[in-house]
């Protein structure tokens, strides 16, 4: 779906000017990642100054199975050190770093971001594309998405949907195609929800493609907000168990993963960020 809008160029005076520069607070460190430590807000400012200044970057959103993934791979733990912004989607995370005495001052969520960096965009005549989604005939949930969003925040400018078939980027023509579409449709924002490590793959080969643009690693969000997936209540989110809900609604997909991984995971985090907090102690 090719949804072009005015380019970067044609867009105007209409944005804001980009707000002082101030220096990222150090990032808190948990379970041999490290996160920075900023709410929903912060975090949406710092990426459309970032944009504004016409810098690109890329948003990685851990949570207990991305730490746990880290853990076991170096390869994934280089790409989220070299990301521009490392947000905590994941409560136990934020719980850790209170224990550490390094608190997180918040659960930034990929889910969350969808919205409120839409918002943002909107109001500044900025340019999203969405990437991914769950694939399903003629449901189409991408294009869906796009719609909503554009219906929701009017002057929204979704210049791209697309939601490529499995094994696309191991195929030459088929990410060809795919780079031809981005660099045609030049977005300022760019949500990648083919769940993770895949989609932050993609981001890295994309970002040559698109510097100036930001890169949010998404997960299901897309299909969250086309209403292919239901997303936890709002209850379930501020007490830390949307995994519950997650797994109860697709447990042949998720019931081992949580609770061979996810579960043992969350737990190892809290017991080492003790640890140091009794070690901090001594000092």
């Amino acid at each position: 779906m090719e949804r072009l809008g005015p380019s970067r160029a044609d867009r105007g005076s209409g944005a804001s000017s980009p707000r002082p520069q101030s220096r990222p607070a150090k990032r808190v460190s948990l379970g041999g990642i490290a996160i920075d430590p900023v709410t929903e807000a912060e975090a949406v400012a710092r990426v459309i100054d970032a944009i504004e200044a016409g810098r690109g970057g890329q948003i990685v959103t851990p949570n207990v199975d991305i730490v746990a993934a880290a853990r076991r791979s170096r390869e994934l733990r280089a790409i989220i050190a070299a990301s521009d912004l490392v947000v905590a989607d994941g409560a136990p995370l934020v719980w850790a770093s209170k224990v550490a005495g390094t608190p997180l001052p918040a659960r930034v969520a990929g889910s969350d971001l969808v919205w409120s960096l839409s918002e943002a965009a909107a109001t500044r005549g900025l340019r999203i594309a969405l990437l991914g989604g769950t694939p399903d005939g003629a449901a189409r949930p991408t294009e869906r998405a796009a719609d909503l969003l554009e219906a929701r925040y009017p002057g929204l400018k979704v210049v791209g949907a697309w939601c490529p078939p499995m094994g696309f980027d191991r195929d030459d023509s088929q990410w060809r195609a795919l780079v031809e579409r981005v660099e045609a449709a030049a977005p300022d924002l760019v949500y990648v929800g083919l769940g993770f490590p895949k989609q932050e793959h993609v981001t890295v080969r994309l970002r040559a493609v698109a510097p100036d643009a930001w890169f949010l690693g998404c997960g299901a969000s897309i299909d969250f907000i086309a209403g292919y997936r239901r997303r936890a209540p709002k209850w379930m989110q501020r007490t830390g168990t949307e995994w519950l809900f997650r797994m109860l609604s697709e447990p042949r997909r998720l019931a081992r993963r949580y609770l061979k991984d996810d579960v043992p995971e969350a737990v190892r985090l809290l017991a080492e960020a003790y640890r140091e907090r009794r070690r901090a102690s001594k000092r």
